[in-house]
Formats: structure tokens, C-alpha cells, sequence
């Protein structure tokens, strides 16, 4: 990694890209401690709650390469329907002096077509290695083992078999083929119609994605934040939910699968007012779950890099905590209806594990990433499942929104 840093940002992503194949293999088995269920999914199972968060991988090209580094979930994107260069270079920024990074990439897109086929080719290479692992016998389950290490989709329903949506859900295999992947869909820039552009990708992706997130909230594209007010949040995840019946109806004439997990994207610029209607608008429509948050457009007064009035989307130690203040008000605000899963600014174990006693019971990195390398993942793991067993928390599960009582002082204030 300290070779990379020698090279521009941008350069040094792509050369991380193309050179995934080769990064570390974390061979250890997850501690039990870490393992999670959503029962809001359809009591789907990750190994971790530690997962790679969206505008790593943006075009597919890394799925295996990362969850072999022990991501317990890995999340492609952004995806927009048509290829897209996104904005003019210069776009990406580290912020050595303060762990962070800025970008304006803008959904620089491959589209829709080849990132769906280089998912589909990723989801066919595990399923042939899970059966081959289930015919030698060495997986304990057999014929169940090859379809939970096949992911086709994990969250998908097998033809005979159970349904995520009725009692069926994903479990998790060995290393080398587990872990879920979820696709991030977005918008093309000069789109006119958003609605459109999301239905677009979650009906191309329905099939093949363990779960699906509406990014409604990254800064590097003009007017996308506006899709974030209520009535228009609203009406979008409204399309958006109807464009997953229609392709689950499409996979599964039966009606007994219902479509993958379905999630939006927030950003954590909101008050206390906006977070309230985003929350709402996003149950009321049906959507499963929240990730937060996004990058953030302000810039505290402690940044110290040459680089921190650059325009873009801030990432990193300068946005963890107000993307946990913002994370722990959401929690509060879902009364455990949809699951959360929490990112900004998670480069540790104490990170992590802060998340998720805000209330996350999934937690995502990425700029850290940037700066420690793949070898990060394992150590992250590592601490957060000493402090659960430090704390007597026999599961994530029990530890999640344990510091997120409400109080009167959370009334309007974020």
C-alpha cells in the first residue's frame, strides 16, 4: 500500500482495482460472536456485520478479491443505467493530515450491462466451486451448502425450495465463497426522469443482488439530494418498491419471493425536521432498511490538508461522528421497524462497535481501506469481537442501539 500513496488517488484506486486478485486472503474463520441475522430479510445470515461499502468497486470488478479479505457483505456501485464518464479529473483527494478523503467522482459508470454480467459471471464461478465442494464432499451440507455458498442469489428463492420472504433466508459457507453482495443503483446526470433511472436498475438487478440500495444522497450529482425531500422521496421509493415486485413477480411466478431487500442511501447534512420525513417516507413507502450515511459536504474547522476546501463529498475520521449522531437519531426514529446499516468514518473495531451500539447492525467502510490496506479487515473483526465479549454481549444483535436510548434532549436536535 505505501507504494500506492505515491500515486495520485484516483491512479492508485485503479491499480488496487486491477491488482485485487492478488491482496491478502483472511483464512480465519469469523468468531461466532460476529455472526448477524436480519430478520427483516427473511432471517438472512452474514458471517460479519463488517461489510465494504459502495464506491469501492464501483463497476464489479473486485466482488471475490474482497470478500476473500473477510468482508462479511460487499456493496457494487454506484450503477447508473447507461455508462457515464462522471466528472472531469482531478475528482479524488486524500486528506492525509486528516484520515480522510474527498471525492466529486459524480457515478462514474461502466452501466448497468457490464456490471451485471460481470455479476451474473461472479455469482455462476461460485455456484460451479460450491457444487464441486458439495460433490467431493467437503461442505457438511450438501446439496444446502452449494446453494448457500452460490449466492444466486442468496436472497433469492431456489425453485422447490424456501423463500426469503417465508422463513427461508441466506446462510454463509466457507470463505472462498461466502458473503453477500449488494448492487448500489443511482441515477444517469442528465437523466430527466430519476424514477426511471432507479426502476431501471433495480429490475435489472433484482435477480442477481442480495439486496438493492437507492444512493439518494451523494453530493457529486446535481439536484440528487432533492430526491431526499419527503413527497419526492416518497414517490421515488414508491417506484422503487413496485419495480422489485414487478421483477420478483418476473423471477418467481409463484408469489412466494418478494424480491430482494430493498434500501436507501441518506446523507447526513439533515436536521432533525428532514431526518424525521426521510425515515417516515422510507417505511411508509416499504423500503427494508437505511444505510447511513453518505459523505457529507461540510468541512469542520479541524481539517488541516492542502486539499480540504476541494468541492466533493468528505469521507473519512472527520465524518464518524456526526455520522453516528445522525445513525443513533435514525435508530431512534425506526423504532426497530428496518434494519440500519451504519457507515462513516468506521477505521477500527471501537469504531464499528460504536455503530452499532448507535444502532447499526451492519456496519461499512471504505476510506480506511484506502489507508491500511485489505489487512484491516481481519483486525476489525478481531477487535470488535473482543469488546463484545469484553461487554457480555453474546451476539451482535444484543449490543444494537444498547446507547440509543432516547432521551429528552434528542427531540429536535441532531
Amino acid at each position: 500500500m505505501p507504494a500506492l500513496r505515491l500515486m495520485d488517488p484516483e491512479t492508485a484506486h485503479g491499480v488496487g482495482i486491477r491488482g485485487s486478485p492478488l491482496s491478502p486472503t483472511d483464512a480465519e474463520a469469523d468468531d461466532p460472536v460476529l455472526r448477524v441475522e436480519i430478520p427483516q430479510w427473511g432471517h438472512a445470515q452474514f458471517s460479519n456485520p463488517i461489510g465494504l461499502a459502495a464506491g469501492f468497486d464501483k463497476q464489479g470488478e473486485a466482488m471475490e478479491a474482497m470478500l476473500k479479505a473477510g468482508f462479511g457483505f460487499v456493496e457494487v456501485g454506484t450503477v447508473t443505467p447507461q455508462p457515464q464518464p462522471g466528472n472531469p479529473k482531478p475528482r479524488m483527494f486524500r486528506l492525509v493530515e486528516d484520515r480522510a478523503v474527498i471525492n466529486r467522482y459524480g457515478f462514474n459508470s461502466d452501466g448497468i450491462a457490464p456490471v451485471l454480467e460481470r455479476v451474473k459471471a461472479f455469482r455462476g464461478d461460485r455456484a460451479a466451486a460450491a457444487a464441486s465442494t458439495a460433490a467431493s464432499g467437503e461442505g457438511a451440507g450438501g446439496e444446502a451448502d452449494a446453494e448457500a455458498a452460490s449466492g444466486v442469489s442468496a436472497l433469492a428463492p431456489r425453485h422447490g425450495g424456501p423463500s426469503a420472504q417465508t422463513g427461508g433466508g441466506a446462510t454463509i459457507a466457507h470463505r472462498t465463497a461466502s458473503g453477500l453482495v449488494g448492487i448500489n443503483v443511482g441515477k444517469n446526470k442528465t437523466t430527466e426522469d430519476a424514477a426511471a433511472d432507479y426502476t431501471a436498475g433495480i429490475e435489472a438487478f433484482a435477480a442477481s443482488a442480495d439486496y438493492i440500495v437507492v444512493n439518494v444522497s451523494s453530493p457529486n450529482t446535481p439536484g440528487l439530494r432533492d430526491l431526499q425531500h419527503s413527497s419526492q422521496l416518497r414517490a421515488l421509493l414508491g417506484a422503487a418498491v413496485a419495480a422489485r415486485g414487478r421483477a420478483a413477480a418476473a423471477h418467481d411466478p409463484s408469489g412466494r419471493w418478494k424480491g430482494p431487500p430493498l434500501l436507501v442511501k441518506i446523507a447526513p447534512d439533515v436536521d432533525d425536521a428532514q431526518l424525521t420525513d426521510m425515515v417516515e417516507a422510507a417505511i411508509g413507502a416499504g423500503v427494508d432498511g437505511l444505510v447511513v450515511s453518505n459523505t457529507t459536504v461540510e468541512r469542520p474547522a479541524s481539517l488541516q490538508s492542502e486539499h480540504k476546501a476541494e468541492a466533493g463529498g468528505l469521507s473519512g475520521e472527520p465524518v464518524r461522528e456526526k455520522s453516528t449522531r445522525v445513525l443513533r437519531r435514525a435508530f431512534q426514529l425506526c423504532r426497530g421497524r428496518v434494519p440500519i446499516v451504519g457507515v462513516g468514518g468506521v477505521a477500527s473495531g471501537q469504531h464499528a462497535y460504536d455503530k452499532i451500539r448507535s444502532g447499526a447492525s451492519l456496519v461499512q467502510l471504505y476510506t480506511a481501506l484506502a489507508y491500511e490496506g485489505p489487512a484491516l479487515v481481519r483486525d476489525v473483526k478481531q477487535e470488535l469481537a473482543a469488546l463484545l465479549k469484553r461487554d457480555g454481549f453474546a451476539s451482535v444483535q444484543a449490543a444494537v442501539g444498547v446507547d440509543a436510548a432516547p432521551t429528552e434532549a434528542d427531540s429536535g436536535r441532531l
